[in-house]
């Protein structure tokens, strides 16, 4: 790969796993527009350690904390502090682990299209803007229930469908529950930590079964550009989220599913 391609999907891997606009949609879509080869497994790997790593150290006290907290209620038997954020995030995890598990290979036979992309793009930017809109916006995370996780896990499953966005759909989802947005991101950044280390496990399974040569200085470059890229991403999403609202990533999902439309349909 080129440095220009590294740095490029880098960058929007780390823009995009956060911003409520789909990651996949726009690392599928980059290569069609450009027409660059496809990026392969490895690399996908790469900016997916990139990310992770981005989300664990700007919430590095909040885990010390959650997983403190958690040890304390296995032992005790009873939650502890934080330990209830802790079994939520773990219980929100599961629905998105095991629809990756059962339907991950219908999604990448059937489900990258443009035009799926497209739909998903602009149909759930559309609902992301409502609940924006219509949510109450006044419960926070201590206010969640058991129902209230199981109910954003399961969005979560919702985002293999290419467009659907990870980041976005969670947000949506605990939007609607009444969440204020910066519970609803900061829930959402959270549930991102297991799903990526289960989809990046998936990734590395099919990468050693594949037995491809793998060129450590573009895995090394892109999990660098796209850490720095997710945590800028991060912390100026968490400072602006209460004063910009959601409407600009709904627009922006509107514009490029028309565009997407245009170009590809």
């Amino acid at each position: 790969m080129e440095l220009p391609h590294i740095l490029a999907l880098a960058i929007l891997q780390g823009l995009t796993e956060f911003l409520p606009i789909s990651s996949s949609a726009h690392l599928i879509l980059l290569p069609l527009i450009a027409g660059w080869e496809d990026q392969g497994l490895a690399f996908d790997v790469a900016v997916h350690v990139g990310t992770l790593s981005a989300v664990v150290v700007y919430f590095r006290n909040t885990l010390k904390t959650l997983i403190h907290d958690w040890i304390q209620s296995v032992i005790l038997r009873k939650h502890s502090g934080d330990s209830y954020l802790a079994w939520a995030v773990l219980l929100g995890t599961i629905p998105a682990g095991l629809a990756g598990l059962l339907l991950n290979d219908l999604v990448d036979s059937h489900l990258r299209s443009p035009l799926v992309i497209a739909t998903t793009t602009i149909g759930f930017g559309l609902l992301l803007g409502w609940a924006d809109w219509y949510g109450k916006r006044q419960r926070t995370l201590t206010q969640l229930n058991w129902k209230d996780i199981l109910y954003i896990g399961l969005a979560q499953a919702i985002s293999l469908i290419p467009g659907t966005s990870r980041s976005g759909i969670t947000m949506t989802a605990g939007l609607m529950l009444g969440l204020n947005r910066q519970a609803a991101a900061q829930f959402s950044f959270l549930l991102s930590i297991p799903i990526i280390i289960l989809a990046g496990g998936w990734i590395t399974v099919k990468l050693i079964k594949s037995a491809v040569p793998i060129e450590w200085s573009v895995l090394g470059l892109g999990a660098l550009f796209s850490a720095i890229s997710a945590y800028l991403c991060i912390y100026f999403f968490m400072k602006l989220i209460n004063q910009i609202g959601m409407w600009p990533f709904v627009i922006y999902r509107l514009i490029l599913g028309v565009v997407l439309l245009v170009l590809f349909v």
